[in-house]
């Protein structure tokens, strides 16, 4: 196991890149997908069985672990590494955009927020020196600092309100990070800004002030569409440094983390595969299905016959349909398999084609194959 974190940049084509990030539980490969393990599980998936589809990291989200089991158990049982069986490189969110969007009864102040878990009714205070304990006691490898994140659209002088709070959280869990986490562990910034170029920019600009090791791109992915996000993206990785790593969180469907590479990120995190998985819906290089609709009842093909993935590669769409209109556990355990290999295929041939220089032949076909704009 390596001590300490870094981020080896291998390969640029145009924008997009490709590297390795190491941390003490393992190598990460950029351009990565996280699969989202929100309370210790990637749903309806065996660990052994998202490391086989080419995950090197998972995510886990802090709002869900305080309250259930709680940090403390879990860091006495080991860790959540141990605890959910996964001895690879792990990232945790800070919990702040789940206490906005799940809690009752929320209220925001400089020192944190205060909120009702939505769970038991229970009232808690998350602050950012609270958020990176809860962190460092699961024993994340790459932690987040606590932010706010404005729905979009907003104000700008409120954006600027809400990102300049958001940079104060950010010097709190630094000096947090720096008293408790374990050696080899990294917390990154959280550039907000809403759409505003320029707040953006004055964002990451005090973010890079204080020093983080990787930033990531918070408050997108909330509804103001593919292009805008595209636009933000556009206008802020220029000044992104580029011997860090660089994360977009929340997103997304394929043709976002397509066009988001091509735009300079690394990072992506996002419960779409497992979540669409488990409703029927399955991605392919031509578009997604709804492995529910009638055609499929007698269709003797499997999802993709080249696959490595088995359930990809062994079952047929009619016998997928069957379990989904019969109603067993086996239909969303096996579609959740199945796209969440598809999109470690994405990454691997993103990475293979950067490294290549042939990155927007990669583009190109998987334009003309999936039928969307990514421009």
């Amino acid at each position: 196991m390596t001590a300490a974190f870094s981020f080896k940049l291998n390969a640029t084509d145009g924008p997009a890149r490709t590297g390795v990030i190491s941390t003490p539980h393992g190598e990460i490969r950029t351009p990565a997908f996280m699969p989202v393990g929100t309370a210790g599980t990637v749903k309806a998936m065996l660990p052994e069985n998202v490391r086989a589809t080419g995950a090197d990291i998972v995510l886990g989200n802090t709002y869900h672990l305080m309250l259930r089991p709680s940090a403390e158990r879990v860091a006495s049982l080991g860790g959540l590494h141990k605890f959910m069986n996964w001895p690879h490189p792990i990232l945790t969110d800070s919990g702040g955009f789940q206490v906005m969007s799940l809690s009752t009864l929320r209220k925001l102040t400089e020192e944190g927020v205060s909120f009702q878990s939505h769970i038991d009714g229970a009232r808690h205070m998350l602050t950012p020196e609270r958020s990176i304990e809860i962190q460092c006691l699961l024993g994340a490898d790459i932690q987040m600092q606590l932010d706010e994140c404005p729905a979009i659209p907003i104000e700008k002088e409120k954006a600027r309100e809400s990102l300049l709070l958001s940079v104060r959280w950010a010097e709190r869990s630094k000096r947090a990070f720096e008293e408790k986490s374990a050696p080899g562990q990294a917390l990154f910034g959280i550039v907000q800004g809403a759409n505003y170029d320029d707040l953006r920019r004055e964002s990451l600009e005090k973010l890079m002030e204080i020093g983080f090791p990787g930033y990531s791109i918070g408050g997108l992915a909330v509804g103001e569409g593919r292009e805008e996000m595209f636009r933000v993206i556009e206008g802020l990785t220029p000044h992104m440094p580029k011997d860090k790593p660089r994360y977009l969180m929340g997103v997304g469907k394929p043709a976002d983390i397509v066009g988001a590479m091509a735009r300079g990120v690394d990072m992506f995190d996002c419960v779409l595969p497992t979540r669409a998985g488990r409703h029927g819906q399955a991605w392919t290089w031509e578009g997604p299905i709804n492995i529910k609709n009638a055609r499929f009842i007698d269709d003797p093909e499997p999802l993709d016959p080249a696959s490595d993935c088995p359930a990809s590669r062994d079952y047929s769409k009619a016998y997928l349909n069957h379990l989904f209109r019969a109603g067993e556990y086996l239909g969303p355990m096996l579609l959740t398999w199945h796209n969440l290999a598809f999109y470690q295929q994405l990454m691997a041939g993103m990475r293979a084609a950067i490294a290549e220089g042939k990155f927007a032949d990669f583009v190109a076909r998987f334009r003309e194959q999936a039928g969307e704009s990514i421009t």
